[in-house]
């Protein structure tokens, strides 16, 4: 029997292990935490028996991700999106739904159990679909805007369906507990979003005044859990009340800090909830009914594909455009697993047909990346009309830069690309402006702008462009991905073309330079230098010295302002902040082993650090020699990132 305690350390040191599998061979990781789960659990290794307190900790980590759905909930954006929302999502769901409802019926099942697996299998993965989007620069394009206009209806979907499976196991009153709960919810979505807006605005106002990210943290948690625990209470979901919580919070001005504080708590709670749904899957089972399970994950994908394709053109999508979104939903999703859960709890379900819908579920989550990851070659083999639809669209590019003689070529025409093209205008220079937001090219086109739609980053849109007539490129998308796509495509064409390419800050300036650009312009280190020009000129410093300052700092490529002292409020994105380059100044204690070597003995350059400046009293010399000795009570200021700074500095103390 194991304790609370051993379970945790289980749990973590096997998710630990297999999550930096995954991430290393580029797979998502809560395919990872799945696999986890059935390794260990009960029906494998049976190092973990299906213990109370694993699943309590599951259910926290379903509470906060419908919370962090309801934070993401937005009415604009849905109005925007509703087209696509409302009609295609609705549709998918309900044609998925009811397909395999009468495929359940046909196969003997109850309604009941066919309605719950429809609701469970309608659901795609949000994590895997749009973190993939989002690498290959697809979130943008048509099918990219289709694909997240119908996760965002599933997502809001699993809200009624939260509320309809546990009616379906009432039995014979079930239509009076799928009346009182409608009820219920109803009357608890009147209550909170007419009286409590007003309340969680006020009372967030209340909170923040306090200027403690403690307090702020435990308001949230009190409020998260809180509404969860009413609305179980009112014999409803705890994820509903989460969800509710979220709606809640998503209209004030603190719903961003939320969201990051937030994220930690779900993504750990999450990635046990998936641990727990591994749990369930019993290998023998599946193996003994491995046909079973590879026609139903055969018949899943291939449903979701025809019908999601079909309906796409319904609604008047290309052929291209309608299988490319198909082929992106056709896996299964977290919140299937999350209504396959709550199905096998109620036991709804018979032990068999869980274990090789489940199955069927994980195998088509593992298939996805791959399957995403050809879906271009699948569309080009499949849709003929997608190899026209492509040359038509070369064609276009290339009869409106045919004219086009020693021009700029502005790939990205968001707000920098059309700065920099009004002063391209101003000086009479010609420049053809690439982009994948056909609202952006309509408005723009409309206006007399010579802006196409064209991916920048492939070879022949490039060249379509006029890429070998081209005087210089400009990368306007502060996307360090789409520049080294499109740097590749220069260096393999036109290799001695000034390129230009936009970033946001330093962090990535060498890797662009070895790819090929000219210049990178890092918006942060030119706001500095903007910021220092304006306030050395208030100060009375003359114009040309500030000129001259502002030239050598480009010339050396920042390097005046490479790294920074960090503080608290330097919060990034996770994973980011110790990639990037920092200063730290590091006091030489008597008896530190530094104390009489000179700083070519020392050598930090070795670990990747570097010494920017050693203040001896009250003197401090910018880039020391390497024949400086260090003595006690000097301040040698590092640069580096996080944990080469911690490699350097224990090597200054201790040698």
């Amino acid at each position: 029997m194991h304790t609370t305690l051993q379970l945790v350390l289980i749990l973590l040191a096997a998710a630990v292990l297999v999550v930096v599998l995954f991430r290393q061979l580029k797979l998502p990781p809560l395919l990872g935490y799945l696999l986890v789960g059935i390794v260990i659990g009960p029906h494998a290794l049976s190092w973990i028996h299906e213990a109370q307190e694993t699943r309590y900790l599951a259910e926290f980590g379903v509470v906060f991700l419908m919370f962090s759905i309801g934070l993401e909930f937005s009415l604009p954006k849905l109005l925007t999106m509703r087209r696509i929302v409302f009609g295609l999502g609705t549709t998918q769901v309900v044609f998925t739904l009811l397909v395999v409802l009468l495929c359940s019926l046909a196969l003997g099942l109850k309604w009941q159990e066919g309605l719950a697996l429809g609701g469970a299998l309608a659901m795609s993965s949000t994590a895997i679909v749009s973190k993939m989007l989002a690498e290959r620069l697809e979130l943008p394009t048509q099918h990219g805007r289709q694909i997240i206009g119908v996760l965002l209806f599933q997502d809001l979907a699993v809200v009624p369906l939260l509320i309809i499976v546990p009616a379906l196991a009432e039995g014979s009153g079930m239509a009076a507990a799928l009346g009182i709960a409608a009820l219920k919810a109803v009357v608890a979505l009147t209550v909170l979003l007419f009286f409590g807006q007003r309340l969680m605005r006020a009372w967030f106002h209340l909170v923040a005044k306090q200027k403690s990210s403690e307090l702020f943290m435990l308001n949230v948690l009190l409020i998260t859990l809180g509404l969860a625990f009413l609305t179980d209470m009112a014999g409803l979901s705890l994820a509903l009340g989460a969800f509710l919580a979220g709606i809640l919070i998503s209209e004030t001005e603190y719903r961003y800090q939320v969201e990051a504080d937030i994220r930690p708590f779900r993504d750990l709670l999450l990635g046990l909830f998936f641990v727990t749904v591994g749990m369930l899957l019993d290998i023998r089972i599946v193996l003994q009914h491995w046909l079973e399970v590879g026609g139903l994950l055969t018949a899943l994908v291939l449903l979701k594909i025809l019908l999601i394709a079909g309906l796409s053109r319904m609604f008047g999508s290309q052929p291209g455009v309608a299988l490319r979104t198909a082929l992106c939903l056709a896996q299964a999703g977290e919140f299937g697993f999350v209504l396959l859960w709550q199905a096998a709890g109620l036991q709804l379900l018979d032990p068999a047909v869980m274990q090789v819908v489940l199955a069927a579920m994980l195998l088509s989550m593992l298939a996805a990346p791959f399957i995403i990851e050809r879906s271009e070659h699948l569309v080009l083999h499949f849709s003929g009309a997608e190899w026209m639809n492509r040359a038509m669209q070369l064609h276009n590019i290339a009869v409106q830069t045919m004219a086009e003689e020693q021009h700029v070529i502005i790939c990205g025409y968001g707000r920098s690309g059309q700065n920099l093209a009004r002063f391209l205008e101003q000086e009479h220079i010609p420049f053809v402006a690439l982009d994948l937001d056909p609202q952006r090219i309509k408005e723009a086109a409309a206006a007399g702008e010579n802006v196409v739609y064209g991916d920048a980053g492939r070879h022949e849109v490039l060249i379509a462009a006029g890429l070998m007539r081209a005087k210089a490129l400009v990368v306007a998308e502060s996307n360090v991905q789409l520049a080294l796509k499109i740097l590749r495509h220069v260096q393999e064409a036109r290799p001695y073309l000034p390129v230009l390419v936009r970033t946001v800050d330093d962090a990535d300036l060498e890797r662009l330079k070895q790819a090929g650009a000219t210049e990178v312009v890092a918006e942060i280190m030119e706001g500095s230098l903007m910021l220092a020009s304006h306030a050395l000129m208030l100060l009375g410093v003359p114009l040309n010295r500030v000129l001259r300052r502002i030239r050598e700092t480009r010339e050396r490529r920042y390097d005046l302002f490479r790294g920074f002292f960090h503080g608290i409020t330097d919060e990034t994105e996770p994973g980011s902040e110790k990639l990037q380059p920092r200063l730290r100044s590091v006091v030489i204690s008597p008896g530190a082993a530094a104390v009489g070597k000179t700083l070519g003995e020392i050598d930090l350059a070795k670990y990747f650090v570097e010494v920017t400046a050693v203040r001896k009293g009250n003197i401090r010399g910018l880039a020391p020699s390497s024949d400086m000795r260090i003595e006690a009570g000097d301040v040698m200021v590092l640069l580096g990132t996080e944990d080469n700074l911690a490699a350097a500095e224990i090597i200054l103390m201790q040698g």
